[in-house]
């Protein structure tokens, strides 16, 4: 995803990014994909509070995860980071204000003025 973010999806992707953790996960992630137990282990952190990060990073359109099937028939969740590219300018943030939700806080929609 690109600059075309709603003024409530550039939210949630900068709360998303204002996190070390989820720094950490992107930086490991931006070398190759992974999946959750072996990006645990690399990374020093439990599967649960990792899943609770992957899921905010997946929510703001920072990573993707996909299950696959090892060859000994172990489900795993693979993640990568997503092809985005975001510009933060002040032109861009005046224009993103434009469709903020109403309370400010993210969701996705897009506020009709």
């Amino acid at each position: 995803m690109t600059d075309d973010r709603s003024g409530d999806q550039l939210l949630q992707m900068l709360n998303a990014l204002a996190n070390p953790h989820r720094l950490r996960i992107l930086a490991a992630l931006s070398e190759r994909q992974s999946y959750v137990s072996e990006l645990a282990r690399e990374l020093g952190i439990g599967r649960p509070l990792l899943h609770m990060h992957l899921q905010t990073l997946e929510r703001a359109g920072l990573v993707v995860g996909r299950h696959e099937v090892s060859g000994d028939g172990k489900a795993l969740r693979y993640y990568e980071v997503a092809d985005f590219d975001e510009h933060l300018t002040p032109g861009r943030v005046t224009e993103a204000t434009r469709t903020l939700s109403s309370d400010g806080e993210p969701t996705g929609k897009v506020r009709k003025q």
